[in-house]
């Protein structure tokens, strides 16, 4: 039977307003918001002052509200608001991707407690309904990776550099004036947005609770002009590339920058889409692309889960009940190219299997297969940049024996 929800949101900026727009705009979804908790008083906004309130407990605390929607940029706040939400026996709808990535498992447990769901496809990739599809279309099915591009704002700014060839500076600044990108861009540039997205997934996708600081990720704010010439003189671009896959009992992740060839599907993805690949053991490969960055396409996600609750749905996790015996680990290799300006940063015993490299700019460029902690490694340290090399894969790490090197 299909309800009549009443809603209290939380936050009112980007997401919030596309929200609301949306939903006015949508005839079909029965819902009204009765209330919006905002921070900032005395701030100029599009509708009228008696919809607002400054105290959560005014929504928190109403018997009429049904749903909180949790629209705010505090994770740590968010998770209060979306703790006391379920004990006060609301349904809650939110878009926070780090403060899910952060608590999913104590969410999972705190919807079986309280016997109300949490919904979050807006969290993940905009306006690609992917969490929805992995809990249904992919439920049966025996998924092998996921991967894709993730991020909005950092394909955005990748995009304007290598098709209208603006700097970084340039296209990062255009991402802002936009609002793909936030006015401290570096939860995007640095790839923990992509990161905290892709812990979601293996939830879904696999069945397993990883922390995000376990997932290395290294961002696009360190590509040099160099990688840039490397990239255009070999007929590649980059992508900031999020990929997860299972191997045996284990699921490997990874979040990086690769050098794509233009015959990959990733290369025609451009501007603020986003796009997803999952493989399955029996649907093999499935692409899903769409907008992932803007007030709209989130909003959209957010109404498409405001709408699931009208008829009761929830997230039944059933990758967690059918393959819980698997585990995260960061035990593999890829192909890389890394370059760097301090000539002791990089030695080639750092290498499993080096390739070769060369010079230019007073950048030294070094080619060849590395293990993912040495990835890890290289990100805490300044003045080195790690880019996947064209077509690599990540490898489940097997012991091999090292063979003598010899360069010139």
């Amino acid at each position: 039977m299909k309800k009549n929800l009443k809603l209290g949101l939380f936050g009112f900026g980007c997401v919030g307003q596309g929200l609301y727009h949306v939903l006015h705009e949508t005839k079909g979804v029965k819902a009204e918001v009765k209330r919006i908790c905002v921070k900032t008083k005395n701030k100029p906004r599009p509708l009228g002052e008696d919809i607002f309130t400054f105290r959560k407990e005014d929504i928190l605390n109403d018997p009429e509200i049904d749903v909180v929607v949790e629209l705010i940029d505090d994770a740590a706040a968010a998770f209060e608001l979306v703790k006391a939400a379920l004990q006060n026996g609301k349904a809650v709808v939110t878009a926070n991707k780090r403060m899910l990535a952060e608590n999913l498992e104590e969410i999972y447990a705190l919807q079986k407690k309280y016997r109300r769901p949490v919904l979050y496809e807006g969290s993940v990739c905009g306006s690609i309904p992917i969490i929805r599809n992995l809990e249904e279309y992919y439920d049966n099915d025996l998924i092998k990776s996921v991967e894709g591009i993730f991020n909005g704002s950092t394909n955005y700014i990748l995009t304007k550099v290598f098709e209208e060839r603006k700097s970084y500076a340039e296209a990062l600044q255009q991402a802002q004036a936009l609002g793909f990108a936030e006015s401290d861009p570096s939860l995007d540039v640095k790839a923990f947005d992509p990161k905290f997205k892709l812990t979601i997934l293996i939830a879904h996708a696999f069945g397993v609770f990883v922390k995000p600081e376990n997932i290395i990720n290294i961002g696009i704010d360190r590509i040099s002009a160099v990688d840039l010439k490397y990239a255009k003189d070999h007929g590649l671009t980059i992508k900031l590339v999020t990929r997860a896959f299972k191997e045996g009992e284990r699921i490997y992740g990874l979040v990086a920058p690769q050098f794509v060839e233009s015959t990959h599907p990733l290369s025609s993805v451009r501007n603020e889409f986003n796009a997803v690949t999952v493989e399955g053991a029996f649907a093999e490969k499935q692409l899903f692309v769409g907008k992932g960055a803007g007030s709209y396409p989130t909003g959209s996600a957010v109404l498409s889960d405001i709408s699931a609750l009208t008829y009761d749905y929830q997230y039944e996790y059933k990758k967690l009940h059918q393959e819980n015996r698997l585990a995260f680990s960061n035990d593999a290799t890829v192909e890389v190219i890394v370059s760097y300006t301090d000539a002791d940063a990089v030695t080639v015993s750092d290498f499993e299997n080096f390739k070769g490299g060369f010079q230019g700019n007073g950048q030294q460029n070094w080619q060849g297969v590395v293990k993912l902690e040495k990835i890890r490694e290289w990100s805490q340290k300044s003045g080195i940049n790690v880019i996947l090399a064209p077509g690599a894969v990540l490898s489940p790490l097997v012991t091999v024996q090292r063979e003598a090197l010899t360069y010139a």
